[in-house]
């Protein structure tokens, strides 16, 4: 049978990009399609890009010192360019590489043929012989809350906000909250951080935890841990919630950053055999085909680990699934979390707590940002390299990084990870020279300190 196409991803965020540029460079005819006329997905236009400009001019103000009222419609002008320039760059990948863009929502109306409402009016149906779901995900909203409300916010609508907030409440203290909260104090707008947990990022390293809570704190947030709301009240003015605990909160704007949902829905799978979990996750295979065979799914819609990183590499392994017929790729052992609080955090491996309950013999080093030479030129002395490793093999099992630049330091540490039957070991760092001053030679500081524990142990070492 003859195809318009040999594949249609749907969606043109990291993991629809990933998909449709391994494919057309395997030599397929390929299309993209969004319904969103500027391509790149919630990661240019809602989320990972806007969210990140946003705090680098909040990083910013905080080094300036600055007191005076910060202009939220000013910054918004600013991010709105940066995510012009990403969506200029993603639309020439797609243009010099001769891949068809289709404007509009779709629906299947088999496996393989889609309807597509067109932005520019009326309905399109096309043929392909494989597809690709990368769609995404979106907030999740509770029914009993009023999103519609202009003071009622999530990740998508924050950007939206047409006056000056001078304060905000988040509920929910996940990355998403966590990191906005960083962003707006900096902004210097107040924030009530609500944690309907009992720890902040509970699935971090404890002390890292412990260090993003006391400068969130320092900063100003109010974080209310074990907090639940029992209802909310929006009116012209603001936000009034009501909590669980008989504490009552209110603010400009509540920012709801509870859990998401994958774009699953709208499409007509269902009627296809294709089944998503509670959250509208799409359930696949480790080809990343859905049960119909020739029909696959990347990204958010899919669920964990939710990082565009991943999804772009998803989407490139199951293109090459449908180009090679077979493809035994699959996303790295250790995917480092990238957290972009200020300061912000990143890890790869495992934490002391996991290590414990497993009862593995290991040891820490430590290298604190403030003896750096480059931490102290620069005026970034807040933060840590910790390093834990097998007290008897000298493997590394987890580096967990709290400071300036955490998220391009921790990949250091993710190259020696990655090599486990060639030389993964505490030796790397303690016997490599750094570049002096950098911020890479924590991991040599760090190193030499875990080194001095095992000795204190064993004098022989």
């Amino acid at each position: 049978m003859n195809y318009d196409y040999d594949l249609i991803v749907i969606g043109t965020g990291p993991g629809g990009e990933g998909a449709a540029m391994k494919a057309v460079k395997s030599g397929k005819k390929v299309a993209v399609c969004d319904e969103y006329l500027l391509i790149g997905g919630s990661c240019t236009h809602r989320g990972t890009i806007p969210s990140k400009a946003l705090r680098h001019t909040s990083e910013v103000i905080i080094d300036s010192g600055s007191s005076g009222t910060t202009n939220y419609q000013t910054i918004l002008k600013s991010v709105a360019k940066v995510v012009d320039q990403q969506v200029k760059l993603r639309r020439n990948f797609y243009d010099r590489n001769n891949v068809d863009i289709l404007d509009g929502r779709a629906r299947f109306i088999d496996k393989n043929t889609i309807e597509i409402k067109m932005s520019s009016g009326g309905k399109k149906k096309f043929t392909s012989e494989y597809f690709v779901i990368a769609t995404g995900s979106r907030p999740y909203h509770p029914p009993d809350i009023d999103f519609s409300h202009p003071r009622i916010l999530d990740s998508d609508s924050v950007l939206d906000i047409n006056d000056n907030p001078q304060s905000i409440m988040i509920y929910g203290a996940g990355v998403i909250g966590c990191e906005y909260a960083s962003i707006f104090r900096g902004l210097q707008i107040k924030v009530n951080l609500i944690n309907t947990r009992d720890k902040l990022l509970s699935f971090l390293d404890y002390e890292i935890i412990d260090a993003l809570g006391y400068h969130l704190r320092t900063n100003g947030v109010v974080i209310r841990n074990n907090e639940e709301y029992e209802k909310v009240v929006p009116d012209e003015k603001g936000v009034t919630i009501y909590l669980k605990s008989n504490k009552i909160i209110r603010c400009d704007y509540l920012f709801w950053a509870q859990g998401r949902t994958g774009n699953s829905d709208n499409m007509d799978i269902e009627q296809l055999g294709i089944e998503t979990d509670l959250r509208g996750s799409i359930k696949i295979n480790k080809s990343h085909q859905t049960v119909v065979e020739n029909i696959y799914a990347v990204g958010d819609v899919v669920g964990y680990p939710n990082l565009a990183s991943a999804s772009y590499d998803q989407g490139r392994f199951a293109a090459t699934h449908i180009v090679d017929k077979n493809s035994d790729y699959k996303l790295v052992e250790h995917i480092p979390t990238g957290i972009y609080t200020l300061p912000e955090i990143s890890s790869v491996g495992l934490t002391e707590r996991e290590l414990t309950t497993q009862k593995v013999p290991y040891e820490v080093g430590y290298s604190y940002f403030n003896h750096l030479a480059r931490a102290q030129i620069t005026g970034r002395t807040t933060g840590m390299l910790k390093i834990i490793f097998h007290r008897e093999t000298f493997e590394i099992l987890g580096v967990h990084c709290f400071g300036y630049g955490a998220s391009e330091i921790i990949h250091i540490g993710q190259a020696v990870m990655s090599h486990k039957d060639e030389g993964n070991s505490l030796n790397y760092f303690i016997n490599t020279t750094f570049n002096y001053p950098t911020m890479a030679e924590a991991y040599r500081v760090a190193a030499l300190n875990g080194l001095n524990r095992i000795a204190e142990l064993n004098p022989s070492v």
